[in-house]
């Protein structure tokens, strides 16, 4: 998701968002441990996600 749309959203949103993106995160740390992880970067991607939302959230508090 685009920084733009995340700072739209609410606190409250964000910390549904930054609850799914912990989900997403654990799945790809599965596939990665199984061997099947197919798309690598998506690890990278769903980390820095979650660091703008952290970001974010410490901004609007």
């Amino acid at each position: 998701m685009e920084l733009k749309q995340l700072r739209d959203k609410s606190a409250v949103e964000l910390q549904s968002h930054l609850g799914e993106l912990h989900k997403e995160r654990f799945a790809l740390r599965m596939q990665k441990a199984t061997g099947q992880l197919v798309k690598t970067h998506e690890t990278r991607r769903v980390r820095r996600e979650i660091a703008r939302v952290n970001t974010l959230l410490g901004q609007k508090k």
